[in-house]
This record gives C-alpha cells, sequence and structure tokens, in this order.
C-alpha cells in the first residue's frame, strides 16, 4: 500500500470497534454471524470476492451421483448474516504492522480486529498439462464442483479398463476425499457388474491410507473387498490427456526417485494444496505458507488482534468444515475477550471430523484431534462401517451447514476420547 493510499472503514459511523473477516466461506460466514449473535452492534464486514457459496463436502457426492451441484451451492449475498457489510473484492495484500488490508478494488481497509480465512490454494499448475485435460480425457477432480459433475459422467459411462486416483502430499482439504470416490465407483462398477473388468489404483504420496492409523484396518478391508491396487509414494507430477498418459514421481524406501508412467482409462486427480500466494508473502505467514497462529486460541502468534481459522491457519487438524464448526466459537468468544482485555476463555483441541464412505450407504466417521487422538461423537466402535453414518453425512450434515452453522448457530455433539 503506497503511503497516499486512504484508509477506509467498512462500517457503520466512528468510534465502533471495526472486525474485518476476510473470506466468506464457512469460517467466515459462520464467525460472523456468531460475533454479531453475541454484539449486535459490532461493526463487522466480510471481504469476499465470490458471488456463490458452495458446499464444499458435498463436492464427492455430486461425483458420486448422490448429489447435484446445485444441492450445494447458494448465492453469498442471500448468506451474508443481517447488520454485516460484504465488501465484495479480494484481500491483495496484509499490513498487520498497521492494521490494513489493502484490497482488488484499490482500497485499503482499516481494522481493530482482523479475522482471516482466505481459504487455501489448490495448485492446479503444479502437476504438468492438468490444466488443460482438466474435465476432458477422462480426467476429473471433485475439488472443483464442475469437473465433480465430469466426475459422475465418468463413472456413469465406465465399462471397465484401468481408473487411476491419486492423493498429494498433506495437507489438503479433506484427506480422506481422494479415496472416498475411489470406494464409491467401486461399489457403482460392482452393481452394474463391471468391477471384475477394471482394474483401481489408488496412487498417494503418503506411507499409509489414512494419517491416523486407528482407520486404517476398515479401509484396508475395503481395498482388499473391491481388489484396488494401492501404490505408495507415488506422487503425480503430469498428465497427458489424449494420450491418456499419467507420470508419477516414485520414491523407494531409500529416498531415491524415479518416473513411472501409468495408463488409464479414467483418473481422478487431487492437485497440491498450499496457502494462497497473498497469505504467503505476507507477515501473518509461518515458514509453510499457513497464518501462523496459536494451536489452542487460535490467535495469531504475533499479532493479537489478529485471528485466523479454517484451511488458511497453521493448524495440524484435518482441514474440514468440521473442523471450522468447532473452531468458530473458540475464535468468537476470544476475539470478543481480547477486545475487553481479558484472558482467552477458549481452546481448540483439534478436533475434524472426516467421513470415510467406504460403499454407497456406508460410512467408517473418523473422528480426531490434535497428535491423531481418536474423539468420536458417539458410544460406538467408529471402525464400523454404518449405514446410520451415511444419513448423517447425507440428510443431517448439509442441513447443520446451511440452517445452523451459518447462522450463527453452536450445536454440538459431545467429543470424547473413548477406548475399545
Amino acid at each position: 500500500m503506497s503511503k497516499s493510499s486512504a484508509v477506509v472503514a467498512p462500517g457503520n459511523g466512528p468510534g465502533l470497534t471495526r472486525v474485518i473477516i476476510v473470506g466468506g466461506g464457512a469460517a467466515g460466514i459462520t464467525v460472523a454471524a456468531e460475533l454479531k449473535r453475541h454484539m449486535a452492534g459490532l461493526d463487522v464486514a466480510i471481504v469476499e470476492p465470490s458471488e456463490a457459496h458452495s458446499y464444499q463436502p458435498g463436492w464427492t457426492l455430486v461425483g458420486a451421483g448422490v448429489f447435484t451441484r446445485r444441492q450445494t451451492e447458494r448465492m453469498e449475498r442471500s448468506l451474508i448474516p443481517e447488520g454485516v457489510t460484504w465488501i465484495k473484492a479480494a484481500v491483495t495484500a496484509f499490513d498487520p504492522d498497521h492494521n490494513v488490508v489493502s484490497l482488488s478494488d484499490g482500497r485499503a481497509l482499516g481494522y481493530d480486529y482482523l479475522v482471516a480465512c482466505p481459504g487455501l490454494k489448490i495448485d492446479w499448475d503444479a502437476i504438468q498439462g492438468l490444466k488443460e485435460t482438466l474435465g476432458k480425457n477422462g480426467v476429473c477432480s471433485n475439488y472443483r464442483a464442475d469437473t465433480a459433475e465430469y466426475t459422475w459422467r465418468l463413472i456413469q459411462g465406465f465399462q471397465g479398463g484401468t481408473a487411476l486416483f491419486s492423493q498429494p502430499a498433506m495437507p489438503i482439504k479433506c484427506a480422506g476425499a481422494p479415496q472416498k470416490i475411489m470406494y464409491m465407483m467401486a461399489d457403482h462398477l460392482r452393481r452394474r457388474g463391471r468391477l471384475d473388468s477394471s482394474k483401481l489404483k489408488f496412487c498417494l504420496a503418503g506411507e499409509a491410507l489414512f494419517g491416523v492409523p486407528f482407520f486404517v484396518p476398515p479401509l484396508q478391508t475395503a481395498v482388499d473387498d473391491y481388489g484396488i491396487d494401492v501404490c505408495y509414494r507415488h506422487n503425480l507430477i503430469a498428465i497427458n490427456g489424449p494420450a491418456k498418459a499419467a507420470l508419477f514421481s516414485v520414491t523407494d524406501k531409500d529416498g531415491v526417485a524415479r518416473d513411472v508412467e501409468m495408463r488409464f482409462d479414467m483418473i481422478h486427480v487431487v492437485p497440491p494444496q498450499t496457502g494462497l500466494d497473498v497469505v504467503r508473502e505476507s507477515p501473518l505467514a509461518n515458514a509453510a505458507g499457513w497464518i501462523e497462529v496459536d494451536q489452542a486460541t487460535l490467535r495469531h502468534v504475533r499479532y493479537e488482534n489478529v485471528f485466523s481459522l479454517g484451511d488458511a491457519a497453521s493448524t495440524t487438524n484435518a482441514k474440514t468444515a468440521a473442523a471450522v464448526r468447532l473452531q468458530s466459537p473458540v475464535v468468537v468468544a476470544n476475539l470478543l475477550a481480547a477486545m475487553q482485555g481479558k484472558a482467552m476463555p477458549k481452546s481448540y483441541d483439534g478436533y475434524g471430523s472426516c467421513p470415510l464412505t467406504v460403499a454407497l450407504g456406508k460410512i467408517v466417521l473418523a473422528e480426531f484431534a490434535y497428535g491423531g487422538k481418536v474423539t468420536p461423537s458417539f458410544p460406538l466402535d467408529p471402525r464400523v462401517p454404518r449405514k446410520s453414518m451415511w444419513y448423517l453425512k447425507t440428510k443431517f450434515l448439509p442441513w447443520l451447514y446451511w440452517s445452523h452453522m451459518l447462522k450463527g448457530g453452536t450445536i454440538d455433539i459431545r467429543h470424547r476420547e473413548r477406548g475399545w
């Protein structure tokens, strides 16, 4: 920001505390609604350029033909809480030393408190050739709404052959999503009598099916049942769509890498994911490019009037909407306490949830906190695939998102560590 730029406030007059929320996704809308519920007169503005808001946990179900894309979308304007100013622009720079954010429309906004939840960068460019072929030539991804629709068209038309499923190095949005679509496709193929003529391969950069070992056995059972070939330490680096060829960098146990080409009839791609450029280039970022917050209070470690949550934050939890649901009340309570000069009253334990869909109608509900601690909400063995969790995923959780969470509600089924 140049010294001559005018710094403007978004809101409702001088003398009021100004809270700028960067990002109008799940985290931003929820925090704004909760803040207004606690303090109706607070001057709150959301900076968000998008006109459409997506329920991203539903995209995997779009790819499997369970949801339509329309079911996962709302207009952003309809979700902005009453009394909150919507600034339809993108943030181009953070200047926390001067309590200012610069916008794509040339403005600079001053704030008293900043809640930074702009999401992350899905790096389609990191895989050579991907952008040119995505959405055609049998190349799909559930990490975008339009190409999730293409995933379902491919599954419907699959007559046999080789289907590849990739997963990059962590962190990514919902660590289970890369394999959930694989299991649902396998189930579709089995129901149509096409599984025996199909070869499904799960090519992942890591060395385990899931980052929390407790939940690996039911996933391994699904892999074995469907006859899926799991290729560990396989990192997708390039795709030639017209040639139906995928290039992987494969690392052996000694750390030596070599390139391996695989042919496919269909490939579901999960691209690498990083902090947004505007975050990585800002004073808010840590060395890895995420907004550096205290893992418990979610307040920035260097800027006391800055909080962050959601995908952009440096917390080591799974990047899921379930995490946002538990982070939001922590941020709101701690921000309001900071306004009054009080100690932080709430702590986030790293809770996240990943409904692992191992078949159509069956889900392993993985719930866990920092350190991989298993913290289920129900007194049932969470390793067992259950139809009840399918209804939770497809019926209750979307309702909870649209009708409660984004309106500032704080319903929580208490999770806690249990033993089996």
